[in-house]
């Protein structure tokens, strides 16, 4: 017998990629590319590469920092909720702020989108998403690619990464040198779980029994659970880069991700230092209280799994901090005093006081 296949001719449609949508979805997401438009940028979408001329954006003679990273399993949160319109600013989060602990300046983004069938409303939500955390950061969303690939995903799972280049003058690259004993650390809020440890939220979820879609057993301003722990990532390239140009106070910031506080603070620092980390100051959005008592965490483990709180960690000289402080309030972030740069005898991290202190 003849398939009907082989009678009308094999199409790319008959495996399950939709050439079609893909144009669609170009045509969608148009207006939310051009709205993160910004000095550099060289054409628009829809060429085989993205162009960026940094000596319009004023980087005649700087370094140029690159990041990459993906959002992880929150993505199956997004998509066990339906509400995928917030993963494209974290997507954006957790490689800007990758950059700017640098001392750099976020100029453009690119997207890898991949699903087993294009659903156009559904990309050009998470696009749209990704735009906001572009404008957010004020980069520019410059191109990306869109992969249909049927077989690789179950009905309706995608997959997201980000990849961002930003530049810095060679004499404001982070951390500096002459980070020093009796240096104090303040820490900037973060708005919830952001991007990490959501295996282990998950599996706590699961094991608790637990519905996303039934109220928040926490105090939250969201309408389920699941939309709650899609609080997007706090983005805080602005108000940095708005402080470091202010003055040289700053000498290192660290990005609290994976590894929370304790791996991430030795990072910037020389192997001489360590932190002197005052638990009591860390104040816990409920989200995260609420994860640590569920999961009846150890302090250590809980530290080394969730931000506590905590989304950037900066080291400012202690004559410095009234005004780095202030200059951060000022564009709307919320301080911590966490603590203080001290010789390293031991761990890199050495912890004081008890969370949920005063």
């Amino acid at each position: 017998m003849t398939s009907k296949t082989a009678e009308k001719g094999a199409t790319y449609a008959d495996a399950g990629v939709d050439i079609a949508a893909g144009n669609r979805l170009v045509n969608m997401i148009g207006p939310a590319v051009d709205s993160t438009r910004r000095s550099g940028v060289v054409g628009a979408l829809g060429g085989f590469g993205g162009l960026f001329d940094p000596k319009a954006a004023g980087h005649s003679d700087s370094l140029l920092v690159a990041a990459t990273d993906g959002v992880g399993t929150k993505l199956r949160v997004a998509i066990d909720c339906g509400v995928v319109d917030t993963v494209g600013i974290d997507l954006v989060a957790m490689c800007v702020n990758d950059l700017v602990v640098q001392g750099a300046e976020p100029l453009f983004f690119l997207d890898y989108y991949a699903t087993g069938r294009l659903d156009a409303d559904a990309a050009a939500a998470i696009v749209a998403g990704i735009a906001e955390g572009c404008r957010q950061a004020g980069a520019a969303l410059i191109g990306g690619e869109t992969a249909e690939m049927p077989g690789m995903y179950a009905a309706g799972d995608f997959d997201l990464a980000g990849f961002a280049v930003g530049a810095v003058a060679r004499d404001a690259l982070l951390p500096r040198p002459d980070v020093a004993e009796g240096d104090l650390v303040l820490g900037l809020a973060a708005s919830g779980l952001h991007s990490n440890g959501f295996s282990l939220v998950r599996k706590l979820i699961a094991d608790a029994g637990l519905d996303l879609n039934a109220p928040p057993p926490f105090a939250s301003e969201a309408a389920t659970l699941g939309e709650a722990l899609l609080t997007p990532t706090r983005i805080y390239v602005r108000p940095l880069l708005k402080a470091l140009a202010a003055g040289p106070g700053i000498k290192a910031l660290a990005h609290i991700t994976g590894g929370g506080l304790i791996d991430n603070l030795p990072r910037v620092l020389p192997d001489d230092l360590a932190v002197e980390l005052d638990l009591g100051a860390l104040v816990e959005p409920p989200v995260l209280a609420w994860v640590r008592a569920l999961g009846t965490m150890a302090t250590p483990e809980y530290l080394r799994t969730f931000n506590a709180g905590i989304g950037m960690a900066a080291v400012v000289a202690a004559d410095a901090a009234d005004r780095v402080r202030r200059d951060l309030e000022g564009a709307g972030e919320t301080v911590r005093d966490l603590g203080r740069i001290v010789p390293r005898s031991g761990e890199a991290v050495v912890t004081t006081g008890e969370l949920g202190g005063p």
